[in-house]
């Protein structure tokens, strides 16, 4: 459930009035000029490393092709009182940026603003920021390093979010999903499940656990990672968790020492899952497949979509350079920052229901 009272700074009184209220914003502007702070030291971050800036369209034909995020539909019409089509806001920029790479754009960063529907919580809310970046020629393990250098440049030594301590001097870990699994749900080898229910169900009963009926691979394996495996993670030191299942590639390259898995990682930071990355799939053949495959699912899981999103494809079929690229929720870095208890209080202003 959400946060009844988000800004933990808040009277009863004062959480009635509207977030432009002075008293109401008062008790933000401290998060909120450091989180110009931090804009402005992204920006020098990333054009003093050779990357330029882009702005990409909010209002997309498709918004993002992950089967469980939901977006918000608009229509476009040409002229007022005629017909028109639909529009969504953008849940990510990452299909509008590998249009600009394929077409010859070179390193470039966007602080993006994305819409998500449904999701709402301390560490959530369904207008945000998202810094994504993307640099040719790059492959996971130098992307790794620049994501801990651009971490260390704009957080203090010592981060904290409820409870949870992270030193960010200390080198970063970095453990495979595989390994995590193995660790932290005994013994459990989750490779050699790829994509079998029947497998993982049997695997994890062999660990000690127990599947539900109704579970498929992916819910079992987001239990046991939700569950099991996050909690663990991003603790005295930040995590990257590398080298997903390939049922959960999305637009990420297979690794080609083993195809089983994934060239992803998701990085966490004081209990935070603070960035998700790629070695970015190029091959068209395979990306159409694995779209087609992710419109049919959220038709049979939620009965709503939207189209492939063809002009991305021919994009790729065009050529996209050999990239790495990372989308990291600003919002969620300004709390580290901050200290702020939730995101709500690192925002200017809201009027939503969230707030």
């Amino acid at each position: 459930m959400p946060d009844p009272t988000p800004h933990g700074t808040d009277t009863p009184g004062e959480a009635a009035l509207p977030p432009w209220h002075p008293a109401r914003l008062a008790a933000r502007l401290p998060h909120l000029r450091a989180r110009a702070r931090l804009m402005a030291e992204t920006r020098r971050f990333f054009s003093e490393r050779g990357y330029t800036e882009v702005e990409t369209p909010c209002l997309v034909p498709a918004p993002g092709m992950e089967v469980h995020l939901a977006a918000f539909r608009s229509e476009f019409r040409p002229m007022l009182g005629e017909g028109g089509f639909p529009l969504w806001l953008r849940t990510s920029p990452e299909l509008s940026i590998k249009r600009l790479l394929a077409g010859g754009a070179g390193p470039v960063f966007e602080l993006a603003r994305v819409w998500r529907n449904g999701e709402v919580s301390p560490r959530h809310a369904p207008e945000f920021t998202m810094l994504e970046w993307y640099r040719p020629g790059a492959d996971l393990d130098s992307l790794m390093a620049e994501t801990e250098a651009y971490l260390r440049a704009l957080l203090p030594p010592r981060v904290t979010w409820d409870g949870v301590e992270t030193d960010l001097t200390r080198p970063f870990e970095r453990l495979t999903v595989a390994d995590a699994f193995f660790r932290f749900c005994g013994g459990l080898d989750i490779l050699a499940t790829e994509g079998d229910t029947a497998a993982l169900h049997a695997a994890a009963r062999a660990a000690g656990f127990t599947p539900r009926d109704s579970e498929n691979w992916e819910d079992l394996f987001f239990r046991l990672l939700l569950e099991r495996v996050e909690p663990q993670l991003g603790r005295d030191r930040a995590t990257f968790l590398t080298h997903w299942p390939a049922p959960q590639a999305a637009l990420a390259r297979r690794d080609p020492a083993d195809p089983r898995a994934a060239l992803r990682f998701e990085l966490f930071v004081a209990g935070i899952e603070l960035a998700n990355a790629f070695d970015e799939l190029t091959d068209a053949a395979e990306q159409a497949t694995r779209f087609a495959q992710d419109v049919a699912e959220r038709e049979r899981l939620y009965g709503e979509g939207w189209p492939v999103d063809e002009d991305f494809l021919a994009a790729l079929r065009h050529g996209m350079p050999a990239t790495a690229g990372i989308a990291l929720g600003f919002d969620r870095l300004v709390l580290l920052a901050t200290g702020a208890a939730s995101v709500a209080e690192t925002l200017w202003l809201g009027g939503f229901p969230y707030e």
